[in-house]
């Protein structure tokens, strides 16, 4: 008689195998619900910021339609802060001191315009008569310049005539004197020589040399002091 061989033992193989296999699929389908939370996330959040983008840029209905008023309304803005607080109104007694303040201020500047416009003028009046009185300075200047000229030239010619007649007798020269008118003679007679005027006077007509010592005393005078005695007025010039 054969020995008897075991029949081998294949249940417990079997729940094995199949314990793993259910294990894999429970593997991955706790996988696959943890991609399709994530993927449920993603739109959920995709949905939330989707509205927040139509609201900037809308976009084209699908056939071309018309946007709806709501989708092109602009957001509002947000209220402005308040600022600060009105003045209180002016009484009428406020008003009536403004407006004589303004009146006041616009007096005051019409004056200051004349005044300037014044000054102006008086700047201008000044520079003319400044001008002016240097043009008549340097006339008053050119005119003494001849004035010492026309002097000197009379002078030079009288004294011409007193070189002559200091040069000539006494008697020739006192003849010729008691012809002479006497403002020529009190020209000449100024200009001699005492010694030799004395000479010719002491031969001269006595009414004429009488009258020639006291029109010369007095010409003589006259040119010392002006101010105090009076011209000379010759008889018979």
């Amino acid at each position: 008689m054969k020995p008897r061989i075991p029949a081998p033992r294949l249940l417990p193989a079997t729940i094995v195998m199949i314990g793993a296999v259910l294990a894999v699929k429970s593997a991955a389908l706790v996988r696959g619900a943890a991609a399709s939370d994530r993927g449920y996330i993603v739109l959920a959040s995709q949905a939330h910021e989707a509205p927040k983008q139509g609201a900037t840029k809308p976009a084209a209905p699908h056939g071309g339609a018309a946007a709806s008023p709501s989708a092109e309304k602009p957001p509002e803005k947000p209220p402005e802060p308040a600022g600060p607080p009105p003045p209180p109104p002016m009484s009428d007694a406020e008003k009536t001191v403004l407006l004589e303040l303004r009146q006041r201020r616009q007096d005051l500047e019409s004056r200051e315009s004349v005044v300037a416009a014044r000054e102006s003028m008086l700047t201008a009046a000044e520079r003319k008569v400044g001008a002016r009185v240097e043009e008549l300075q340097t006339l008053q200047k050119r005119l003494e310049g001849l004035e010492t000229g026309r002097q000197q030239r009379e002078d030079a010619s009288w004294q011409g005539l007193v070189r002559l007649y200091e040069a000539m007798k006494p008697r020739e020269a006192a003849v010729i004197f008691n012809d002479l008118a006497l403002p020529t003679l009190l020209q000449v007679m100024d200009r001699m020589k005492d010694a030799k005027a004395a000479l010719v006077v002491a031969a001269m007509n006595p009414d004429k040399a009488r009258e020639l010592t006291t029109q010369l005393a007095r010409l003589r005078l006259n040119r010392e002091n002006p101010a105090s005695a009076p011209r000379a007025t010759p008889a018979g010039g």
